[in-house]
């Protein structure tokens, strides 16, 4: 039995695609794979700062509508690139695998930690979600938008052209380079993004055969941190756009989901937290998005709006 695989073409997506074919496989030993890269809209738009481009689903619009068309049987996706508000009609998260790291993580010129930079020092990200929670902690630092590879963003740190970039570690350590790590940056400074260090397998919708195959890579307690975190993001009507960190941590059967949401321009910040079951996973999302409400996050996003656009 040999599936056709959509995927991007970046070094890090191919790592992370073969690896989770690589647990299929694990599970399903009868199964082949054929590769298939496919360029996307974020792929193209290289020279842009992501929430500039006026298009949702960047990074797998392109690759899921193959599945839809049936060019390729399934899709492997870094799980924050899928929209949460719109996913792309016809196609469904089978398998969510064991997620790896969360944190992001700060990168230096000559290894100085974040709170030791000095003031006016130049740090990038493509994030707005990083953007907010830098200028909240350091407002004194001068934060730029860069795009890119891995490679292509340490390489402007190195040479000196940036005092620092904040990244996901999840992407360092699938490309076995964590090594340029300068800190791990605490989940309660830096929330991540919604589904940060999962990976979703997208398929057909109604293509019950191929679903429950994949399934068999599935993690019961990564899904469900993802699901806390997206129902969160859905209840805010979040996207790109608006710098919603989310934060769920399961142990055992309790799960744990801490929200965050940052003002424009006046360094303030909003949390609620939530504790229930694996299987309270999406009201738990949606009781902390509505605590967030509560205390203004629907102002700090129509700030956030008015600046970028609707999203």
């Amino acid at each position: 039995m040999k599936l056709i695989v959509g995927t991007r073409g970046s070094k890090l997506a191919l790592t992370q695609t073969n690896r989770t074919l690589d647990w299929i496989k694990a599970k399903n030993p009868q199964v082949e794979f054929e590769l298939k890269i496919i360029h996307t809209l974020g792929d193209k738009e290289h020279g842009k700062p992501l929430f500039s481009i006026d298009a949702k689903g960047l990074f797998e619009k392109e690759i899921d509508q193959q599945v839809v068309n049936g060019e390729v049987d399934f899709a492997v996706h870094s799980l924050k690139d899928v929209p949460i508000v719109e996913i792309q009609t016809g196609t469904v998260i089978a398998a969510i695998p064991k997620r790896d790291s969360p944190n992001d993580v700060f990168i230096s010129h000559n290894n100085v930690p974040f709170k030791d930079l000095p003031h006016g020092a130049v740090v990038g990200t493509g994030s707005l979600r990083r953007l907010a929670e830098i200028k909240y902690l350091r407002p004194d630092l001068d934060v730029q938008p860069i795009r890119g590879n891995v490679d292509t963003r340490i390489n402007k740190v190195i040479s000196g052209e940036l005092a620092g970039i904040v990244i996901a570690q999840a992407g360092l350590e699938r490309l076995n380079i964590a090594d340029q790590i300068t800190e791990s940056l605490p989940l309660e400074h830096f929330p991540s993004a919604a589904g940060q260090g999962a990976i979703a397998v997208t398929a057909k919708e109604g293509n019950t055969k191929l679903i429950t195959l994949l399934q068999s890579i599935e993690d019961p307690a990564s899904k469900a941190e993802i699901t806390a975190e997206r129902s969160l993001v859905l209840k805010l009507e979040g996207g790109c756009r608006v710098p919603i960190g989310a934060v769920a941590k399961a142990q055992g059967n309790q799960l744990t989901l801490l929200g965050s949401i940052f003002s424009l321009n006046d360094q303030r910040k909003i949390s609620a937290q939530a504790n229930g079951t694996l299987n309270q996973a999406k009201e738990l999302g949606t009781k902390v998005g509505e605590e967030l409400i509560n205390q203004g996050a629907e102002e700090f996003e129509k700030q956030w709006r008015e600046k970028y656009g609707v999203w």
